[in-house]
């Protein structure tokens, strides 16, 4: 199994007052990163750990861990708003997320939760209810989203790992534009249940961590069932098939060098990247975006359940989605989740031969916060921030984001696998991050 990184001769408690202490500090912009700080819980976690650890009893490689979720995630005793005004008068929740409940019991040490994109509807990582804490690399700069808290406590040292949710990039697009590694597992893989639901079709949860080997040990006490053991793969004599075409269109020249620069590291680790090509299948993806937006539907689904008719108090660029989705027709939603259905499918057979797709995460570095503000910037910013991760959730594949070398911003690299290969593309991401260090 992949070691934890956490320092095993730091007490957990020493480590969780110094995370403490970077959530206080005001030029981290810990007021806006979390929504909820949990110290006296974690404190009380922290010695609890410790104590076993010195009992040579610890309950695992997570127990001691200094961990951060995000805010859609249900804590009993606290409300789940989401990041949304219109959630904030909702009762109190009775119990823990199933995810933070695992959490708990594998001893991680649960220091607060983090901010988020409104409804998690954007990958950008700005919120006007909440405010818009900057990247940790450049704090006049988006963090990206919509898990944006969470990156950004990974990286400033106030969480070693954190707890997020994945829809359409939230883990791996802020992961790509903060430096940090973000994984996206297959379906159902990681309990839900608790999470506030944007699109229960392609929600998943999973870890941003600063390193492979942490995200998996994440992975590893969420996991329904016993994961193999994880190893990290050597990439010598592995073949990458890059799909080259619209998902490298408009990619930025940053981007584009970092990109190359690690392929041609790769090739000299002894791996053979494959130029191809994925066209058709983003075709009938493009196809299927026609029909109608599975998180607009849902979601407009979801408030009316709630009891939520009127939308006012909802940002008018998340709204305006959100009352599109309310209009679609159900056959029109029945179409789509067929049509996912096969697709699923033709790429099930489609990676037979390939089964590991490599493309730059987002072709863009993290944009100017002032720059995303206005309506038509920040839509055009945020498709272009969804256009590669969403097709791993459209087509139930397990995907990471790896950070590259790159002169300037953080620029990301994705690794995408077939379905249900969770566990093999984490040691395959293992391999693919000791060989883009060099």
């Amino acid at each position: 199994m992949v070691p934890s990184t956490a320092p095993p001769q730091i007490p957990s408690a020493d480590r969780l007052e110094a995370a403490l202490a970077r959530i206080a500090d005001p030029q981290r912009q810990g007021s806006l990163v979390f929504t909820d700080v949990y110290a006296e819980e974690a404190r009380a976690a922290a010695a609890a750990s410790d104590r076993r650890r010195a009992a040579g009893r610890p309950l695992g490689p997570l127990d001691g861990r200094i961990v951060s979720v995000k805010a859609l995630f249900d804590v009993a005793g606290d409300v789940t708003a989401a990041g949304s005004a219109i959630l904030a008068g909702r009762p109190a929740a009775t119990a823990d997320a199933r995810a933070v409940a695992r959490l708990r019991a594998a001893g991680a040490v649960i220091v607060g939760r983090t901010h988020m994109t409104e409804f998690a509807f954007s990958a950008v990582g700005i919120n006007p209810h909440l405010g818009n804490p900057g990247n940790p690399r450049d704090r006049a700069r988006v963090p990206g989203g919509s898990s944006s808290g969470a990156v950004i406590s990974v990286v400033d040292g106030m969480a070693e790992i954190a707890l997020g949710s994945d829809t359409g990039g939230s883990l791996r697009i802020p992961a790509a534009l903060s430096g940090a590694v973000g994984f996206k597992p297959s379906s159902g893989r990681l309990p839900a249940a608790g999470a506030f639901p944007l699109s229960p079709t392609l929600d998943v949860v999973g870890p941003i961590a600063a390193t492979v080997a942490d995200a998996a040990c994440l992975d590893l006490a969420l996991a329904d069932g016993d994961p193999a053991p994880l190893l990290p793969l050597p990439v010598a004599g592995q073949s990458f098939l890059v799909p080259r075409g619209r998902l490298f269109e408009g990619v930025e020249p940053a981007v584009s060098a970092a990109f190359e620069s690690a392929l041609d590291r790769l090739r000299a680790a002894g791996a053979q990247v494959v130029d191809g090509s994925l066209e058709e299948e983003l075709e009938a993806l493009a196809d299927l975006d026609r029909i109608g937006v599975f998180t607009a539907i849902e979601l407009a689904a979801t408030l009316a359940e709630l009891g939520i008719a009127g939308l006012d108090g909802i940002d008018p660029k998340t709204r305006a989605r959100i009352e599109a989705g309310g209009r679609a027709p159900a056959a029109d939603y029945v179409r789509m989740q067929h049509r996912r259905a096969g697709l699923i499918r033709r790429m099930d057979e489609r990676l037979t031969r390939h089964p590991v797709l490599l493309l730059p995460t987002v072709p863009v570095t993290a944009p100017a916060i002032a720059e995303v503000l206005e309506d038509a910037a920040f839509h055009r910013v945020n498709m272009a921030l969804l256009r590669n991760p969403r097709v791993a959730n459209l087509l139930d594949l397990p995907a990471v984001s790896l950070p590259v070398p790159a002169d300037g911003l953080p620029v990301g690299l994705m690794a995408v696998g077939r379905r249900g290969s969770d566990r093999v593309l984490l040691g395959i991401a293992a391999g693919l991050e000791r060989a883009l260090a060099g």
